[in-house]
């Protein structure tokens, strides 16, 4: 186990790029189904930057605390869902596709930003300020660049999976659809119990890699480019 001046470290490292991305992820799915025409988000205070209206205390604060614990663990973390009731939006099949759409997006402009940040803090090398805030944006980008992707995965009720819903010809929509409730369950055995199932016999099975780590890889050069690596 990390001492506590590592953990500190971490802790100040990531907490706040996790609760910036998380908090404006669900932020924007709010504000995308309120201007298209569903209420219910604003009608609960959803649509705001404040992050004490979309903490959810395992995601937001138990699980990214136990990742600091384990030595070399990737920080990972989430929000409460925002509630959306699709039959309010003004054309429901496509306003899904916009509105799931919107938290990735958000992170994807946040890694951007981060980026930027970096390229400009990365000149003042003789600042241990500097030195922090470098650490920071780099934290940023990664962890806004797998929230993105992750999401992005086509199963319901992931982002991916309700874009795939809104985009697909309804006799391939409805049965995916009706995944939704079975969706975390799905996650959790294909991401965590396969691949330890698997790993005793040797076999390296790793959707994680596949789904996430492979676009993040793909799409950091352009992130390199902004920060002028």
């Amino acid at each position: 186990m990390p001492d506590l001046l590592q953990i500190a470290e971490r802790l100040s490292i990531w907490a706040l790029p996790i609760l910036i991305a998380i908090t404006f992820h669900e932020a924007a799915h709010a504000w995308a189904a309120h201007k298209l025409g569903d209420d219910t988000a604003h009608r609960m205070g959803r649509v705001s930057f404040n992050p004490l209206v979309h903490i959810d205390p395992l995601g937001t604060i138990v699980f990214p605390l136990l990742c600091v614990l384990m030595p070399g663990g990737f920080l990972f973390g989430w929000a409460k869902p925002v509630p959306v009731f699709f039959g309010g939006l003004r054309n429901p099949k496509r306003d899904m596709v916009l509105v799931a759409a919107a938290g990735p997006l958000v992170n994807f402009a946040l890694a951007v930003v981060a980026a930027i940040g970096l390229n400009i803090f990365s000149r003042f090398t003789d600042s241990s300020i500097a030195t922090w805030l470098v650490s920071m944006f780099e934290a940023a980008i990664i962890f806004n660049l797998v929230l993105a992707f992750f999401n992005l995965i086509p199963i319901p009720p992931l982002d991916g999976g309700r874009i795939a819903v809104g985009l697909l010809p309804m006799s391939l929509a409805k049965p995916l659809a009706r995944l939704e409730k079975y969706g975390f369950m799905i996650i959790i055995g294909c991401f965590l119990i396969l691949p330890m199932l698997l790993e005793p016999a040797g076999i390296n099975f790793s959707l994680f890699d596949w789904l996430v780590l492979k676009p993040l890889n793909f799409v950091l050069p352009f992130f390199e480019f902004i920060v002028g690596i």
